[in-house]
């Protein structure tokens, strides 16, 4: 009963941008290169990384639909040919909005089988209660996993491995075995609190989860991918999955307790957090009604 009525307040909270307040004409695609045949691009939503070489390029994400041109022609700077995969860490339009124009061009769609059955079907994210309408059956992915698929491709071994449930049901890690670099999808979010999708069947347990399977991976020299953010490394990642940790620790001593929501953020119980983490579209105070909410219903469950 208490999860559900934190509904209420998780709505009343400012949700984040969408795509509708991005003028899309207005954002640059940048590229960073990671190694040789692989680069990141960064614009709007999701981070891109793609992997070049004598097989064609393949991208892991395509962020915004109307981004798609512009990705595109960032893509064919790196190297003059189409796109020939395209590898979904989850089915967020901030992370598939290309999938539509790219696969329609000749891209394979690949993603867990969740992803594909929710961007068939409307989803709601409660969280901001916001309705997400089904994709275009373009936009579908047409290769779809359980736990997982590797590309041997472009002289790499693209291991695609499916998570516990964590910022989603349907995220993927993307490794770059001979790159030794990882894609992790929005299960790491570089330098900021993540969004728990509990609609979509995520859990903080599971971020957390997903983190130290990374970690149990990743060595010192690993460059890892996040979500979103700038490139970070195993390092960083540890820092974040004890943040993390303590936050988890926090919200349950309070729920232990039999505190309410409102008073227990009232004490400001991320203050210590919030400067370094709470600098993104998602701050301390929608952090904590989250993972209130999280924790709550777990706990009823």
């Amino acid at each position: 009963m208490q999860s559900r009525l934190l509904l209420g307040v998780l709505l009343a909270l400012a949700a984040p941008a969408s795509a509708q307040d991005i003028d899309f004409e207005q954002v640059t695609i940048r590229t960073e290169r990671v190694g040789p045949g692989l680069a990141v691009l960064f614009g709007a939503g999701g981070n891109i990384a793609v992997s070049t070489g004598p097989d064609g390029p393949v991208l892991v994400d395509d962020q915004y639909a109307p981004l798609a041109p512009k990705i595109v022609a960032a893509v064919r700077a790196l190297q003059d040919a189409q796109v020939r995969f395209v590898i979904n860490t989850h089915w967020h339009g901030d992370h598939t909005g290309g999938n539509e124009a790219i696969g329609q061009a000749g891209a394979l769609i690949v993603a867990h089988e969740n992803v594909r059955r929710r961007m068939s079907t409307t989803q709601l994210i409660a969280a901001f209660g916001r309705e997400v309408p089904p994709s275009p059956a373009a936009a579908l992915p047409v290769v779809t996993f359980d736990d997982g698929v590797t590309l041997h491709w472009n002289d790499e071994a693209i291991a695609v491995e499916h998570v516990a449930p964590a910022h989603t049901d349907g995220d993927a890690l993307v490794w770059f075995r001979k790159a030794d670099a990882l894609h992790t999808g929005d299960t790491y979010v570089a330098g900021t609190f993540p969004f728990v999708d509990v609609s979509s069947g995520g859990s903080l347990a599971g971020i957390i989860a997903s983190a130290e399977r990374v970690l149990a991976q990743a060595g010192p020299e690993t460059t890892i991918i996040p979500g979103h953010g700038p490139l970070s490394n195993a390092a960083e990642l540890r820092a974040w999955r004890e943040m993390l940790v303590t936050v988890q620790a926090r919200v349950n001593a309070a729920l232990a307790a039999g505190k309410s929501l409102e008073a227990f953020r009232a004490e400001q119980p991320l203050a210590d957090l919030a400067p370094q983490y709470g600098k993104g579209w998602l701050d301390a105070d929608r952090f904590l009604a989250i993972v209130f909410s999280d924790l709550s219903r777990a706990r009823e469950e």
